[in-house]
Parts: structure tokens; sequence; C-alpha cells
């Protein structure tokens, strides 16, 4: 084909963000390979080769570090520091993510409002009127002559997760449908030359093979938008943190992991009757770039104020809490659970808790406790549920989390590869205070509680127990559905480091305690 009758259409998406702005890890400020600071970078880079190229968040985007944290916090009406980023870099349009509801529908909806760019979804629906929530389900676009449409298109499996009062009032219809019924009607009545899909979801599926990779629960439908839907070109995702690249049934796919450690890159090729005849996808990852000074500067008022909060002194310790092996702390009871178990415990007024050690990064704490490090251990804004489970609800809960282990070839224990991929899912199993039990994993799967007692005696599997656990967990994440739809007894509403941080504060100096009530066999 003559290079000079084709036309190159280039489309650079993030996804994931989860508010990283500087190339820092907050727990000590050592830099790291991640960030927006960095991502701009290479924005700014691929706009100097193609300066109208399309440029899409596909969600996450205002929640999910301490910086969005304290913003959310403490300095809501400055600005929303992630899309006055986004504004700066002329984003064509954001996708709404699960994460985005975090703060409630009125945080939300102010970022919105403040942003110079469309947000996307079309399958969240007013429950009353039924039409989009957020007004935008897709957008068109005129790039070089050629006509594209971008839809976006949200997870719609938040309700399991979030609270409801941050989602009240819209529906959440099933992605694969409400996608066929849009990619249909933006065939008809728009004929766009290319149509994008913008998904806030992830594959269900092996992408070679086509094999399930996790519980079909609807949560992540890529794989089925790509082989049940025509007319898609290109299927934007994420909300996995996964760094994807390929094609599925002919729609080029991709994913651009978390963070900010990469930007999607998506080339199409289309000769001068407009029809794409080739297709590419691209990882362009930020460990070869310095972070952009001017987003730097946009942050630097919610940076400076952020990292005075974080070291704010809490409280002291008699004992640190520090972790060296994470494995570890999961094989035999830490102080730093059991602390974290107490903590719950204590909130909510109930005997027995469950939590887990969600990243293996996590550095626990030392004697003199800092926001900064109880940031650095609990991630998630998560706020805390009361269940009220069976005995057969506990154990079965028990031995799903023993299915986080293995026993490797030598004979010693591991973590089970489904726990690993398609992506570190450490914070899917928990440790319990407020029971005695042992888990011994040279049993197979599903047999693995050998001791389960309560109060020194053998747990009564009719009886029914209060037990304190995070919103995500509460609500049956991570396999767990044995908690799905049980009583709710009570919700606690502030964020979980909040009440850590509460509770250190109040008593000024705590002291470190182990009482070995659980531990690992193999």
């Amino acid at each position: 084909m003559d290079n000079e009758q084709s036309i190159k259409i280039t489309i650079l998406c993030t996804s994931d963000i989860h508010g990283t702005i500087y190339p820092i890890h907050y727990a000590n400020n050592e830099p790291v390979e991640w960030g927006f600071s960095k991502i701009a970078t290479k924005i700014k880079m691929e706009k100097d080769r193609d300066p109208h190229l399309l440029l899409i968040d596909n969600g996450d985007l205002i929640q999910g570090s301490p910086l969005t944290y304290h913003y959310a916090q403490f300095l809501r009406e400055q600005e929303q520091p992630m899309v006055r980023l986004l504004n700066q870099l002329a984003y064509d349009a954001a996708v709404i993510g699960n994460h985005e509801f975090n703060y409630g529908l009125e945080f939300l909806e102010q970022a919105i409002n403040e942003s110079k760019f469309p947000w996307l979804s079309a399958n969240l629906l007013d429950s009353i009127s039924g039409s989009p929530y957020f007004g935008k389900p897709y957008i068109i676009k005129e790039v070089k002559t050629v006509k594209i449409a971008i839809l976006g298109i949200t997870t719609h499996y938040i309700p399991n997760w979030e609270k409801a009062e941050h989602i009240q009032g819209i529906e959440f219809s099933d992605a694969l449908q409400e996608t066929k019924k849009w990619v249909s009607y933006i065939k008809e009545n728009e004929k766009p030359d290319v149509l994008i899909v913008s998904y806030h979801g992830g594959f269900e599926r092996d992408l070679g093979t086509g094999e399930p990779t996790e519980v079909l629960s609807g949560e992540n439908q890529g794989f089925a938008i790509c082989q049940e839907i025509e007319g898609i070109d290109v299927l934007l995702t994420g909300h996995q943190h996964r760094m994807l690249t390929g094609m599925i049934n002919g729609v080029e796919i991709i994913q651009p992991s978390f963070k900010g450690q990469a930007v999607g890159k998506v080339t199409l090729t289309l000769n001068k009757e407009k029809e794409i005849v080739a297709k590419n996808s691209d990882l362009l990852l930020v460990d070869d770039v310095e972070a952009d000074r001017e987003v730097l500067q946009l942050a630097a008022l919610y940076e400076e104020k952020t990292q005075k909060w974080l070291d704010t002194p809490i409280g002291i310790l008699d004992h640190d809490m520090l972790i060296t092996d994470p494995l570890q702390v999961r094989i035999q009871d830490h102080p730093l659970i059991e602390f974290i178990n107490y903590v719950q415990m204590d909130v909510a007024g109930v005997e027995i808790s469950n939590t887990a050690l969600f990243d293996n990064s996590s550095p626990g704490f030392p004697k003199n406790v800092t926001m900064r490090d109880i940031v650095a251990n609990y991630i998630y804004p998560n706020t805390l549920t009361v269940l009220r489970l069976t005995g057969h609800d506990i154990k079965a809960a028990l031995e799903q989390s023993a299915s986080y282990f293995t026993i490797d070839q030598a004979g010693e224990i591991a973590v089970n590869p489904s726990f690993i991929e398609p992506k570190p899912q450490h914070y899917n199993y928990d440790m319990w205070e407020g029971i005695e039990y042992i888990l011994d994993i040279s049993k197979p799967i599903g047999q693995r509680v050998t001791k389960l007692h309560f109060k020194g005696e053998p747990l009564h599997l009719d009886s029914t127990f209060d037990v304190v656990m995070n919103n995500y967990r509460a609500t049956g994440g991570g396999n767990y559905m044995m908690f799905k739809d049980k009583p709710v007894v009570k919700e606690i509403p502030m964020d979980m480091s909040e009440l850590i941080a509460n509770y250190i504060r109040k008593r000024k100096y705590i002291q470190a305690s182990l009482n070995q009530n659980w531990k690992v066999i193999w």
C-alpha cells in the first residue's frame, strides 16, 4: 500500500492510576518506576510525534494513594488533583472505574464537574429514568478525517463491593449486554470508521486458550466482549492491573498495568477508503524517563501537605511490629495482624475478627508510629462491616483462606499460583482473631481446617457469631461467597486507616501482643 495514502491513528490509554502522581513509595519516600508524572513525560513524547492522537483514561483515577486520601479528607475545597493533571494534558475522555465511588457520589460528581473532558459509562444507569447516569455513554471524535467512536463501559460488579449510600440511584447494568446494545446503536446511527470500547474491567479467560481464569461472576467480561460482539476494533481494558497486549477475535486489546507503570499505545493504519488494514498495541514503560516537572509543580501543594500529614506522630509501641518475611506472617500469628484484628474488634464491639496482610511490601509498624506507617500497611480505603455468621460459614471461610497455600516440589509450603496469576491476590488470605484454629496444608483443599475452637471449646457449627471484617470481604469479595448476603449487624463507615490512627491516638502507648491463636502446618 502507498504510505502516502495511509492514515495512522494513535490511541494512548492510562488505567488504574489510583491517584499515584509522584514516583515515590510513601512508606519511605524511596524512588519507584511509576507515577502519573512519569506517564505525562511519555504522553508528551508521543504527542510530539503525533499531535492528533487520542488520549483516554480507563478508570480508577481519583482514589488509591495517600495524596488522594489526604485530599479527600482535608482539601476538598481545592481542585481535584488528578482531574487537574488530566485537564492539563488535554485528555479526550475518562471512564468511570469502581474505585471512583469510594468517597461517595458527591466527591465523584465534583471531579466530573471540574473535568474539561467527558466521563463515559454506558451501563451505569439512572435507576429512575434508565438513561446513562453520568450523561455520555460515548463520544465521537474526528481525527485526521477519520470518524472515531469511543464507548465507555464499567464493570457492573461494583454493588458487591461499594457501600450502598455511595451508589444510591444508580443501576449497574450488565457490561456485556450494554456493550452489545451500544455498539449496535453506534454502528447504525453514527457509522464510525473506528469503534473503540474503553472498558473498566478485565479478562475472565486465558487470552490464548479461552479457559476460565477466575470464577465467572461477571466482574470481568473482556473475553466475552471480544468474542460475542461484532464491530469493535479496539478494546481498552483495566481493573486487573495486568500488562497485556494482543488480539482476540480480531479485536486489538491492551491493558496498561496500574499506578502509572506504563502507557498503553494502540496504532491503527487505515487506507484511503478509511478501512483498517493494520493494528498494533504496545506498552510504553516509564522506567526510562524522568518525571514531568510541570505535573510535579501542579501537584506540589497537595504533595507538601500530604508529606507533613504522613509524618505526624500518632503513638508509641512497646515492641515493634515490623515485617521481615510476608510468608511467615501468613503461616503463624504476628503482632501486626493481631493488633489490626484487635482494633477491628474494639471498634465493632465483637469477639471475632479477620484481616489480611494486603501486600508483600507492607513494612509493619516501628516503635514510633506515624500516619506514614499506617498508610504504608493499610493501603485500601476499607470500612468495616459486622456480619452474623454460622460456624459453618466461619469454617468455609477458613478453608477458602487455606487454599492460598500449596506444597512445592521440595516439600515446602508456597503460595498457590492462583493467588499470584493473573494478578497477586495476597489480600484474599485472611487471618483470624477470637477463634483458635490450625490449617494443615498437607491435606486436600477443602479439608484443611483440623482445629476450630471458640473460647477453648470446639466451635459449634450450627451456632451464630458476630464477625467484623472489611467491607470488601463482607460482600463476598475474593471468592468468599459464604459471606455474601449474610445478615449485616452493623457497618462502621469510617476509613480503616483512620480507625487505626484514632485507636493509637487515644491510647498513646500500645502493647504489642501475640497470643498464637492460630498456625499453619504442612
